[in-house]
């Protein structure tokens, strides 16, 4: 591969670095309260995850035209600032509820168990929409997997300080270093629409800083009309299956083993750890040399098929339960190797595509895709396996099917790619920095 097709370019590099700190502490900021949220879930076990994922849902539901209605009537500038914003109100918020607890354990774990999701769902998701209104679909393959470097590095750093902080300063204190971090993001996003506005790829798109115009339901809209966002959903769907299911199966071991919060924090950060450090890997390694030579469905595919084979072990294995590497079961591994592919390839690979949809795509579309449709899923997924449960399928099982869905995902991933990219795109020329 020529060395000009990996290489950043004259003009991109301070925009790459601020992408860069961007995504670091907007993934930082969510995986240091992660844990949090993941003891709360393990405490209640993984049969309350329906009643989660329900309220979860209806909260996306009502959510996503709210914020299909804001990039309608309101331009990027004022949009990502009043989004995170309201995201680090609402960590300040939270101190009080775990200092003075006024909430029984569950009603507690229920409200950040979806508030958090919701955290996740929507910084991450106006993160990407903003990458993609900023570069194009050639200087994606090129420049997003070193960006999501930054989230990679953010999602090390976060569980890190968790396990460092958690026995020091306690729970409730993490969201504050939670809300510091979330706001470092709103500089980059200030910095980079500075940039973008002089320097950045898409000045030639007309309307970038507008507001988008439309219905309040158009995001809704467009996952049932529109060919590539149907196709979108069902991989999300899909992949969705895969870390409900490894969720599931991974918190019923967790509250069965550890007995206190505190230890079910630490192993929690203790696999968020492991499964971004497998995430820096594989982008330093392999996602960015295939998704510049070969493709983003490439990239997809064999997320899928490592996925699915990680799977059929847990499916095979005499107990799942058992240690299987070091102190971790089959169930933890699984969880971690297609945790850790989905966010170091499919992820930066899947975001590539939407460099290639029309601007309403990439923010109202997606923005659908990536809250409440990926939210439905979990509450199909949760309502599927306790009913599968009580028809007697069993861990085994359960993996068996996530491995089949890890296939179907991987299938519709290809097609995705075949339809907006069929062949590789040429460059675009650089930028010049002033």
């Amino acid at each position: 591969m020529p060395l000009d097709e990996r290489r950043i370019r004259d003009g991109e590099w301070r925009a790459v670095a601020l992408s860069f700190l961007y995504f670091f502490c907007v993934l930082a900021a969510y995986y240091v309260v992660r844990p949090v949220r993941d003891q709360l879930s393990a405490a209640v076990g993984s049969t309350q995850l329906p009643w989660f994922y329900a309220a979860l849902f209806v909260v996306m539901l009502a959510l996503t035209p709210v914020f299909s209605g804001l990039v309608a009537r309101f331009p990027r500038r004022v949009v990502v600032p009043v989004v995170y914003g309201f995201f680090i109100a609402c960590l300040l918020g939270f101190v009080p509820l775990f200092t003075h607890p006024v909430l029984s354990p569950k009603a507690l774990g229920t409200v950040f168990f979806v508030w958090i999701s919701v955290f996740n769902l929507f910084v991450v998701s106006v993160f990407w929409s903003f990458m993609t209104d900023i570069w194009d679909q050639a200087q994606a393959r090129r420049l997003f997997p070193i960006i999501a470097l930054g989230g990679t590095a953010g999602a090390v750093a976060g569980p890190t300080l968790t396990r460092s902080l958690v026995e020091v300063i306690g729970v409730a204190p993490l969201l504050m270093v939670s809300a510091t971090l979330l706001l470092v993001s709103l500089a980059c996003v200030a910095w980079l629409g500075r940039w973008a506005r002089v320097y950045g790829s898409r000045r030639h798109e007309a309307g970038q800083e507008t507001a988008l115009g439309g219905g309040t339901w158009d995001g809704i809209r467009q996952v049932f009309s529109d060919p590539f966002m149907r196709l979108m959903a069902a991989m999300m769907l899909l992949g969705d299956c895969i870390g409900g299911i490894n969720y599931a199966l991974i918190i019923d071991y967790s509250g069965s083993t550890f007995p206190d919060a505190i230890s079910r924090t630490r192993f929690a950060a203790d696999l968020d750890l492991a499964t971004n450090l497998l995430q820096v890997a594989v982008q330093l390694t392999l996602t960015r040399w295939l998704l510049v030579r070969h493709g983003a469905g490439w990239v997809i595919v064999t997320w899928a098929a490592v996925s699915a084979a990680m799977l059929l072990i847990v499916a095979t294995v005499d107990d799942p339960h058992a240690p299987l590497i070091g102190a971790m079961p089959s169930v933890a591994i699984a969880l971690i190797v297609s945790r850790g592919l989905a966010y170091g390839m499919q992820g930066p690979a899947r975001e590539s595509l939407y460099t290639a949809v029309p601007r309403s795509l990439r923010y109202k579309g997606k923005n659908a895709v990536d809250t409440a449709v990926w939210r439905f899923g979990d509450l199909a997924t949760a309502v599927s396996m306790n009913a599968l449960r009580a028809v007697g399928v069993g861990v085994a099982g359960l993996a068996a099917l996530s491995a089949l869905a890890a296939v179907f995902s991987g299938t519709a991933g290809w097609r995705l790619w075949r339809q907006v990219s069929p062949k590789p795109s040429a460059d675009a020329a650089p930028v010049t920095e002033k």
